[in-house]
């Protein structure tokens, strides 16, 4: 879902200003335009961190790394400042969670086993592995299963947040052709990433077009579906699993 800045017609020529005079009042001007986008991207990733930092915590971080984009942004790239910007939120947000760690050593380890179990699977079967297939070769039952993914569900988000904002931003602007490639690079991955959306199963679509399009928390989407929040959790994680494997064989070619 776009998020619309106010006033965003007045953001270019604020950028210029800032660049020609350095004048601080100008960029905090452009931070409170800017505000919202701050506030809808820490909104969209709070699977990532709820339970291990605050929204709070997580705007201060996102509005240091806008301030950050007002200073690196360049116009003559060909790149609109809120799609930087955005760029650059959302990976300061994964770079906090990367060194808060307070997730126990045991959960992350069986974290990471259950994405390459699932990778591994999906590339022998030829599809998405079944949860009882992913509990065998977990050597679980599929109820322990579940709780794992239930419990999980923040740093499966993760995962996947990084997979789709690991590469360095900036190293798509090296000359206009670079700048094309990657916006071409872009556009191909939103695509991957609809399709795959498309093709998951019934429920699974469902919390995720209501987690990322309609920004509902886990507790109102298991509401919406008359079913616990664990669950939805379950169900998130699932589909984070399938919609990562399909963009890493898209990135991988």
């Amino acid at each position: 879902m776009a998020v619309i800045t106010p006033n965003a017609e007045r953001i270019p020529d604020l950028l210029e200003k800032y660049r020609q005079t350095g004048d601080i009042n100008v960029r905090n001007e452009i931070v409170l335009l800017n505000l919202e986008l701050v506030r809808a991207i820490a909104c969209s990733m709070r699977g990532v961190y709820t339970g291990y930092a605050d929204t709070d915590d997580i705007v201060n971080e996102g509005v240091i790394a806008l301030m950050a984009a007002i200073e690196g942004y360049d116009a003559q790239r060909g790149v609109k400042f809120e799609t930087y910007a955005g760029i650059k939120i959302k990976g300061a947000i994964i770079d906090y969670m990367r060194r808060l760690d307070r997730v126990p050593r045991t959960l992350r380890r069986l974290s990471k086993q259950l994405d390459e179990n699932f990778a591994r699977l999906n590339s022998e079967l030829g599809r998405a592995p079944t949860n009882a297939e992913l509990a065998k070769s977990m050597d679980m039952t599929e109820q322990q299963l579940s709780r794992l993914m239930a419990n999980t569900a923040g740093m499966i988000t993760l995962s996947f947040e990084e997979l789709l904002y690991e590469d360095n931003f900036d190293s798509g602007f090296a000359s206009g052709d670079d700048t094309a490639d990657k916006q071409l690079f872009e556009r191909e991955k939103k695509q991957v990433i609809a399709d795959a959306v498309a093709a998951l199963a019934e429920k699974e679509r469902l919390v995720v077009t209501m987690y990322y399009y309609e920004r509902l928390k886990y507790s109102e989407i298991a509401k919406v579906m008359g079913v616990t929040q664990s669950r939805v959790c379950q169900i998130h994680s699932r589909a984070m699993l399938v919609l990562k494997n399909k963009l890493e064989e898209y990135i991988k070619g």
